[in-house]
């Protein structure tokens, strides 16, 4: 288990100080909250619009309810694992850490909420989309909503608030906690007949 931590945090460090101080900016961006507000207003009009109120509130209060497990499982994990951020890591700061400013978080980071935030959403949305109208093909949002979660993920380690293997485990739990509420809100869509 050492060796895989040494493993990470030489990966995270070599891509936070490989990460050209020009793109900071962006990954603060992807790595906001308030700034994708826009972007969720209109992925729930869009999902109100293609599936209805009925199933589209169904979608829509499912991918709160990810939102929601997913973000304070991950608090869990931290407060469990009490795994020191890269940007409050010892080793990670004597080894040079490109630290920008305003982006830390709390001391601990196992796993990284805004991954599995993202991934959640992202793969929530998608499915609620794909499994509720079978007359559309929802490929170009898919790819374009798992690309956007991939690149909110990454911008965590660029700006050193999380390790690579922080945001790969909370993209994997995202992923999977997205896919099952998704899934299961199909099964009340299809009993409740909506």
């Amino acid at each position: 288990m050492d060796r895989l931590v040494q493993i990470d945090q030489q990966i995270s460090l070599w891509l936070n100080q490989n990460n050209p101080e020009a793109l900071n900016g962006f990954w603060h961006v992807l790595s906001g909250v308030r700034e994708w507000i826009p972007l969720y207003v209109l992925i729930l009009a869009a999902i109100i619009w293609r599936l209805g109120w009925k199933k589209g509130l169904m979608v829509i209060l499912t991918l709160v309810l990810g939102v929601l497990l997913t973000d304070q499982i991950a608090n869990l994990f931290k407060d469990g694992f009490m795994r020191l951020r890269p940007c409050r890591d010892p080793w990670m700061i004597a080894n040079g850490v490109v630290c920008p400013d305003g982006i830390h978080g709390g001391l601990y980071g196992f796993f990284s909420g805004h991954a599995s935030n993202a991934f959640g959403f992202a793969a929530g949305s998608w499915a609620g989309f794909q499994l509720n109208d079978r007359k559309h093909n929802y490929g170009l949002y898919g790819c374009f909503i798992m690309i956007w979660a991939m690149l909110v993920s990454l911008s965590r380690t660029m700006l050193a608030a999380h390790y690579l293997g922080d945001i790969m485990v909370g993209s994997l739990f995202g992923l999977t906690l997205g896919l099952l509420l998704a899934y299961g809100m199909r099964w009340v869509i299809v009993k409740a007949r909506l």
